[in-house]
């Protein structure tokens, strides 16, 4: 059996859940492939999966000819579903949601997709994120749901020896766009580093992804806040690289600070909870997955930087609520679903297409 898997770019979450399955699928007897618009930061992370970028409709067209796909999983791009139809593929066309922004971004995405969805898909695909199984149910009613969580390498992503640093690390990761909520990431540090002038934050980003005045807008805030002397940034960091750096956050009394408006999934909070690294998100859909407050990670009211600044001070002083947070983050985290677990309910999936 054959599967290609289809998104705008190799960057992020997708670009970790499509090589994560990829592997996964591959151990149980299906190859699968990946065909992205775009060329990314994340195409360092793979190796010994086919990679295909930005086909013409002549090339996609040779493409799944000479490969006879038993199905497409097109992620967030419904105009993909189409696309797949016009060059005249004819097998099951599985449409999966991730992310897509705010909820009310997805739901705009979702008004506009329902009569391609409804034309050209088998199927949706999705991790159980309360507002997409919702946004889903009402909106493309017609169409056949399949719900289970994105799968988590909890091998590589475990706690590594590191050196602790003499300063507590507060780590962010995402892209400079609206949903991620840099500038309230910003606003919280400038307020952290009144109380805690020690502090560092590394900041990793895949600068591919941000625009001219996004970068710009960033450097001016960091400068009008005076957090350049506490600041490193990260561009486009291999993916292999994040157990050690988020073993290093977590060793040295830090945390990692997730500020976005609303997540699909949220692989880079999973990723750091299973690291041992404790998380302080903002409380919003998809890292309910992962964080029960105070005792597997730390929430704060979206926009609330002095709730947010308190709920830090206590996650790095008070050491016995921190350990308890890391040990039980990285229970629950090892609990959850594995590749190969992902790799069955994707094949009953298909066997039921």
């Amino acid at each position: 059996m054959k599967i290609l898997f289809t998104f705008y770019v190799p960057s992020g979450g997708v670009e970790t859940l499509n090589r994560l399955r990829c592997e996964a699928l591959k151990e149980i007897g299906i190859e699968g492939h990946l065909l992205y618009l775009e060329g990314g930061s994340g195409l360092q992370n793979i190796s010994g999966i086919p990679v295909y970028i930005s086909p013409t409709d002549d090339e996609l067209h040779n493409l799944l000819k000479l490969h006879m796909y038993d199905a497409i999983i097109a992620t967030s791009d419904y105009l993909m579903t189409q696309r797949l139809r016009q060059v005249g593929y004819t097998g099951p066309i599985v449409y999966e949601l991730q992310g897509l922004g705010t909820r009310e971004q997805a739901e705009q995405a979702l008004k506009e997709a329902e009569p391609i969805l409804r034309e050209c898909c088998q199927a949706a695909l999705m991790p159980p994120t309360s507002h997409l199984v919702e946004l889903v149910t009402e909106l493309c009613p017609s169409i056949p749901r399949y719900i289970f969580p994105n799968p988590l390498d909890t091998v590589t992503f475990s706690p590594r020896a590191v050196e602790a640093s003499a300063r507590p690390i507060i780590a962010w990761i995402g892209r400079l766009d609206k949903n991620k909520n840099w500038e309230l990431f910003l606003h919280i540090a400038h307020s952290l580093v009144l109380a805690k002038p020690e502090l560092l934050f590394w900041i990793f980003l895949d600068d591919k992804l941000s625009s001219e005045a996004g970068n710009n807008s960033f450097w001016e805030i960091v400068r009008l806040r005076g957090l350049n002397e506490h600041l490193q940034v990260f561009s486009n960091a291999p993916h292999s690289s994040m157990p050690n750096y988020l073993s290093s956050v977590g060793e040295s009394g830090g945390f990692l600070l997730s500020t976005s408006y609303l997540e699909g999934f949220g692989y880079a909070v999973a990723e750091a909870i299973s690291c041992r690294c404790p998380v302080l998100s903002s409380d919003s859909d998809g890292v309910r997955f992962f964080i029960r407050h105070n005792e597997t990670g730390k929430f704060f009211d979206m926009g609330d930087v002095s709730g947010a600044v308190k709920e830090a001070l206590e996650l790095m002083n008070d050491h016995r609520l921190r350990e308890k947070i890391r040990s039980n983050g990285h229970e629950f985290i090892s609990g959850l679903m594995t590749p190969r677990q992902y790799a069955e309910s994707f094949r009953q999936m298909l066997l039921t297409l």
